[in-house]
């Protein structure tokens, strides 16, 4: 397989990371101190088109794929962790619409989520339903008198769902069916009976806002059900299929961003009368940093690629958020240490980054629920 970029793609990868150097990298501490929302980062990438990626040009849109999105994506995530997820976890509702939206839909949230830079957020986390989608109990009833769905229930670890105008919740409409009853609903903010919860605060990136959701008698058109009903579960899986690429993407570019750091203090660092990077010790965790990275890229490319095509892939997208996330725990441990005392300390973005890398190896599914997926894949269940 080919993975040559073309001049279209390079330039791309060249804009975000101008962007992500000049814009993201100078706010990303004070991102991480005061557990705030990047909106201002967020509006310029919607204004350079990020935000539409993967989205034809007819729903205001930019075109590209999967591959575009990684690109920007791990450039993103080698200056700023909490915008690189905030960006990456914000396409999977434009996509979404993309593939299961009405016509309707499409046009009319497409535009306001792309070229618009509203905030979406996809919602399927439940306090006793992580893992276990099954277990959920968000309600989204029917009334035929109104042609409207009710919905009743609580999302948790919502990413950007604080902040979002557009939300896909994932709610049952038909509760005794189980998955099999669970579909996609469209929910507006301002919505009467939606309403934000506690926003979370976390470990790693909490320039990434993450918030509960709470539903009481919520109501919204008929007209708001994403696919068929009792679709949802596949939607989700599907998208979450997608999402894992993009989660790898992070994993890859926090990885590559530790070594870009290392690399950098190893050659100003002095001990013993000599640069540290003299020193083979650090020189060996530098090559087991960069082959397991360039390993991990590789993996997050293949599934970009097979995703693009439009051949199956769910199996790569499990294996390079694993392997890809695993890494860049990996990475920035090692980093870390090449730092040592300096790396521990705020004035540094290594203990930063050593907290977002961990993050990546739990959302979008943990590393456990990927070995299951790729274990079924592989022997055939």
């Amino acid at each position: 397989m080919d993975f040559m970029l073309s001049n279209e793609q390079r330039m791309l990868q060249k804009l975000a990371a101008q962007f992500a150097e000049n814009e993201l990298e100078p706010m990303a501490a004070e991102l991480d101190e005061t557990h705030c929302f990047p909106v201002e980062n967020f509006q310029k990438m919607a204004r350079l088109g990020f935000t539409g990626i993967g989205v034809p040009r007819e729903y205001g849109g930019v075109g590209g794929g999967a591959v575009e999105e990684v690109l920007v994506v791990t450039e993103f995530a080698k200056k700023c962790m909490s915008s690189a997820a905030t960006l990456s976890i914000h396409l999977i509702v434009p996509h979404l619409l993309t593939q299961f939206g009405t016509e309707e839909q499409k046009r009319t949230y497409l535009p306001r989520i792309t070229a618009g830079g509203e905030v979406a957020a996809f919602a399927l986390t439940e306090p006793n339903a992580g893992s276990d989608a099954g277990s959920a109990k968000t309600t989204a009833i029917f009334d035929s008198e109104t042609n409207e769905y009710v919905l009743n229930g609580t999302k948790c670890f919502i990413t950007g769902g604080s902040r979002a105008s557009v939300l896909v919740i994932f709610a049952l409409t038909q509760p005794a069916k189980g998955l099999k009853g669970m579909s996609a609903i469209l929910v507006e903010r301002g919505t009467p009976g939606f309403s934000v919860g506690k926003v979370e605060n976390k470990m790693g990136l909490r320039g990434s806002e993450t918030a509960e959701l709470i539903f009481e008698d919520c109501r919204v058109p008929a007209c708001n059900l994403v696919g068929k009903e009792g679709q949802g579960f596949k939607i989700a899986m599907q998208a979450l299929d997608g999402a894992r690429i993009g989660t790898g993407a992070q994993a890859v570019g926090i990885a590559e961003g530790a070594i870009d750091l290392s690399v950098k203090y190893m050659h100003e660092r002095v001990q013993f009368g000599k640069p540290i990077a003299a020193l083979q010790g650090l020189q060996w965790y530098i090559a087991d940093m960069a082959t397991k990275t360039e390993a991990a890229k590789w993996l997050v490319y293949r599934a970009a690629c097979l995703h693009d095509a439009g051949a199956p892939f769910t199996k790569e997208a499990a294996m390079c958020k694993l392997n890809a996330s695993e890494n860049a725990r990996f990475v920035t441990n090692l980093a870390l240490q090449i730092h040592g005392g300096y790396g521990y300390m705020k004035d540094y973005p290594l203990e930063r980054m050593y907290r977002d890398a961990k993050l990546t190896e739990i959302y979008e599914g943990t590393s456990e629920i990927h070995k299951v997926v790729i274990s079924r894949a592989v022997l055939g269940k």
